[in-house]
């Protein structure tokens, strides 16, 4: 069983009166790869501050290794935060920068010079453990952050959204060097994005958060393939839906009409009258001629745009009742995705047996 190293119970805050959080709970296990998701405003950051004590909770208690931390200051908590903004010290360099905390603990310098170094290798960055922050490119910037945080070995490390402000390709670098790091360190990380494709590749679970609330916990797998909710399913990668009536529901098949569509679906939830239909992009298949579609579970439209994204590339479908569909189909240079050309009408459907994404509206 895994050890709890840090709970949230019942967690409210509140600022001038509006609430940020409402009745959080959260248990977060030793060694994980944690991540907060969601858009803007949701609350993410809030709770990272909490657990940091850069600001007190309304109401309900912050719970690490089975007592209670409210009252705590920040400086005390077995907690580090890597913000994002890094806040290094400009006039340091990067050794001193890392052995700041450590020298502020009165840690003897023959120890702290070993405890520097280590760190220094660990983010691959001893050989310029005498240059200023100013002298250090925006990921070796992030790594000096990130090293001044573990050195001085805490229980959980914060991050808010600390790859944000680097370009693209290093910011891909930057997700595998962390995660790997994470496993080395075995020490738990608790990671802020509103970056789907980031907490889907670097998480073991994902906290997916709205309004204050949360809206579902689960492996990247789980929250991606089975949402609890539309709030889930939209958020997390893209989804076509379709607001459906549910006709009849019997032995795990569920008969339902969009407009003047009528569909039969696998099912395993209890669906209410007005349902959601959700389908991947991914999971669409695409044909040219409709003796050519292998379902009963079809739409067909008109090709309204390609957007070609290197190994894949999506197809804007709209059917004749004004529904914008998206498909999206492996590219290269023999797929049958060169032969598709804006204006012609094409046919969409999903396998027959597959259970769809549906939740209740």
């Amino acid at each position: 069983m895994r050890k709890v190293v840090l709970s949230l119970k019942n967690i409210s805050k509140s600022f001038d009166k509006t609430e940020i959080l409402k009745n959080i709970n959260l248990d977060i296990y030793d060694g994980e790869f944690l991540t907060l998701l969601g858009p803007s405003g949701c609350g993410k950051t809030t709770i990272l501050r909490l657990i940091g004590g850069f600001e007190s909770p309304t109401s309900g208690s912050i719970v690490m290794n089975g007592k209670e931390i409210n009252s705590l200051s920040a400086e005390h908590r077995e907690t580090n935060t890597v913000f994002q903004s890094y806040a290094l010290f400009p006039h340091m360099s990067v050794y001193e920068n890392i052995a700041f905390g450590l020298k502020m603990k009165k840690m003897p310098k023959e120890q702290r010079d070993v405890e520097v170094k280590k760190a220094l290798e660990m983010v691959k960055l001893f050989a310029h453990k005498e240059k200023k922050p100013s002298e250090l490119s925006g990921g070796q910037q992030q790594r000096v952050a990130i090293a001044r945080a573990i050195v001085n070995k805490p229980l959980i490390l914060l991050l808010d959204e600390s790859l944000s402000a680097l370009d693209y390709k290093l910011r891909k670098e930057m997700q595998l060097e962390l995660k790997i790091l994470q496993r080395q360190l075995g020490i738990t990380f608790l990671f802020v994005t509103h970056d789907q494709e980031e907490a889907l590749s670097m998480s073991d679970r994902i906290v997916v958060m709205n309004k204050g609330n949360i809206e579902q916990i689960g492996t990247p797998k789980e929250v991606y393939e089975e949402p609890k909710n539309l709030f889930v399913a939209k958020f997390i990668g893209e989804a076509n839906t379709f607001t459906c009536t549910l006709l009849e529901f019997q032995d795990s098949r569920a008969t339902l009409q969009y407009k003047n569509s009528v569909f039969n679906l696998k099912c395993t939830k209890e669906l209410t009258h007005q349902c959601v239909m959700i389908i991947r992009p991914e999971d669409f298949r695409v044909e040219k001629n409709l003796e050519d579609v292998k379902s009963n579970n079809y739409f067909a439209g008109t090709l309204k745009d390609l957007i070609y994204k290197g190994t894949t590339i999506d197809l804007l479908i709209e059917t004749p009742e004004g529904k914008k569909l998206r498909a999206s189909e492996f590219y290269n240079e023999d797929s049958d995705a060169l032969g598709y050309e804006v204006g012609q009408q094409l046919y969409v459907y999903w396998v027959e047996g597959w259970e769809v994404l549906l939740s209740n509206a």
